[in-house]
């Protein structure tokens, strides 16, 4: 991403970068929650956490980006090596622990961008992703979510609620029921408060129960959530070959990624959608790598897709691709 981050100050580079990998068509362009898309496929929070390649990103065909995981104070996140691959079944595992340069440092470089482009055609949509600081108990963790919520508002086109990382310590309890109306009605509140308020999305584990999955449904139609990110990495080790389950053993804890989450994220979608009437949109993650995935997780009940892993294994190429196929070319 530095190489290529480097590559762009160069105009020619740029402008062969953008024929190569970019991608634009009309049949394409989608609404959801209010935004309008250039495309439907996106590039999941944990990328480009602190919002360095924004512009890098676009052109390579991301319809949108999420940024983050965003905490109020800088933090180094987990001890490195904190990234894995398990080539021998498309998957990754890591431990990031919601490393970040804070809510300001962030907030000052998305503020910069917006100067810097306000005159130009900018169709990028950027997701900011929202957590809380490791040393921040469970019961003052609706502070944090608040701080990073304010901080951003001008700065992003949606907000996403991320209490399902399975890398920071005690943040998944935040996904029962009574945590989590905490969390979201503070930030609800403050957000229709605002003259123009923003899309609210909140992303979930693959790893809830039947219950669980339920518990957020209500709160979805209670609090009026704009849509629901299915799904996070998961601290399951299923489905993966002989070869990776003795790999994952010695790397340790930490969220699988990847083809092997594929089917349990896209189970994950059709019971949301199919809870909530279609009536709350869907973000889909979780083992997308070609045309043919994005559009099972589609058939779910998606209204939009995330790559991450796939990013990883498929190359810059891979917007592209699965354009092509979603628009039958």
């Amino acid at each position: 991403m530095n190489l290529l981050k480097t590559g762009f100050r160069i105009g020619p580079v740029a402008s062969l970068m953008k024929k190569q990998f970019g991608y634009s068509s009309a049949t394409l362009q989608k609404s959801v929650f209010g935004l309008n898309f250039s495309n439907p496929v996106g590039l999941g929070a944990g990328f480009d956490k602190n919002a360095l390649y924004l512009t890098e990103l676009q052109a390579l065909g991301f319809g949108f980006v999420e940024i983050g995981t965003v905490t109020p104070r800088p933090q180094p996140g987990n001890d490195k090596p904190r990234l894995f691959r398990l080539p021998a079944d498309k998957a990754l595992i890591n431990r990031m622990g919601f490393n970040n340069d804070g809510v300001f440092e962030i907030k000052k470089r998305l503020s910069q961008r917006k100067l810097n482009e306000q005159n130009l055609q900018n169709t990028l949509i950027v997701g900011g992703n929202i957590g809380k600081n490791k040393i921040t108990p469970n019961e003052n963790a609706w502070k944090d979510y608040g701080v990073c919520f304010n901080e951003l508002f001008d700065c992003v086109d949606y907000f996403v609620v991320n209490v399902s990382s399975p890398n920071t310590p005690g943040l998944r309890e935040l996904q029962e029921k009574d945590s989590l109306r905490k969390i979201l009605s503070h930030l609800q509140n403050a957000n229709q408060a605002k003259n123009k308020p923003k899309p609210l999305l909140l992303k979930i584990a693959p790893d809830l129960t039947k219950e669980q999955l339920d518990d957020i449904v209500d709160l979805s139609f209670e609090i009026q959530l704009s849509g629901l990110v299915a799904a996070n990495t998961t601290i399951g080790r299923e489905n993966l070959s002989e070869k990776s389950k003795v790999k994952s053993q010695k790397i340790g804890l930490g969220g699988l990624s990847g083809r092997p989450v594929k089917e349990k994220a896209s189970s994950i979608v059709q019971y949301l959608s199919e809870q909530t009437e279609k009536t709350i949109p869907i973000i889909a993650s979780g083992g997308i790598f070609t045309g043919e995935d994005a559009k099972e997780k589609m058939d779910a009940g998606a209204s939009l897709v995330q790559v991450w892993t796939g990013f990883i294994y498929e190359g810059p190429s891979i917007v592209k691709n699965i354009c092509t196929y979603l628009a039958g070319e």
